[in-house]
């Protein structure tokens, strides 16, 4: 699956140089300059990484961290002309995974990019699937099939029903969906991610007033319920 990373910097240039040689070796980038956008893109994309300056126009990179680390778990690299210890140790205090200084190669940033891609998301780019009932759904190609017919999704439905099968078995509470899936600064409402589970079993399920696979969890969210 393509790795979409956001690179939060006011140096426009830079950021144009370090998107292309990420989309060169199969990245898709998004680039912010201040703080007030990231956060609009944030509530909008899901991102597996985030390249963030500490120096920023009106607040730092050190407070965008606080923010996001309230909601998300995406992984962080900062990058810096600031390189104290100082700096360095409160940027991975405040949940920062990685800490590069300006100046640094564009081999070494893809190097620790590569690395940290790897820790948080697995080595293997082998097909993934998940099969309940007549049901399968293949996330790497982003395929669901029922009894052999595909079954047409949108983009948020599949991400939804993605993450419930990498997590199957296991009640995910609803604000946990709906930062992972929407975005970690999405002001979409509850109701939002009700609709897309009525939606999912409607299209899914062989009675969607009954669902035998994707159920409520009273007081606490959904879960994909698998045999194993």
């Amino acid at each position: 699956m393509e790795k979409h990373i956001l690179i939060i910097d006011d140096d426009k240039e830079l950021s144009f140089i370090i998107s292309d040689m990420l989309e060169n070796y199969g990245y898709k980038v998004s680039c912010a300059e201040n703080a007030s956008k990231a956060f609009d893109m944030l509530s909008e994309n899901k991102y597996h990484l985030i390249l963030l300056d500490i120096n920023l126009p009106e607040t730092t990179g050190f407070e965008v961290c606080k923010s996001l680390r309230e909601v998300s778990s995406v992984p962080v690299i900062f990058a810096s002309a600031r390189t104290s210890e100082t700096d360095r140790i409160t940027g991975f205090d405040i949940g920062g995974d990685d800490y590069l200084p300006k100046p640094y190669s564009m081999k070494e940033l893809l190097s620790r990019i590569n690395a940290l891609i790897r820790r948080a998301y697995g080595f293997s780019e082998e097909k993934k699937t998940v099969t309940f009932g007549d049901v399968c759904v293949n996330i790497t190609s982003r395929t669901v099939e029922k009894n052999g017919q595909v079954i047409p999704l949108s983009l948020r439905e599949f991400d939804l029903l993605a993450y419930l099968c990498e997590h199957k078995n296991t009640a995910i509470a609803k604000d946990k969906l709906l930062s992972e899936v929407w975005g970690a600064f999405s002001l979409v409402e509850p109701s939002t991610l009700t609709v897309h589970i009525r939606w999912l079993r409607e299209k899914l399920e062989d009675d969607p007033a009954k669902p035998k696979y994707i159920k409520t969890v009273f007081k606490v969210g959904y879960i994909l319920e698998v045999q194993e």
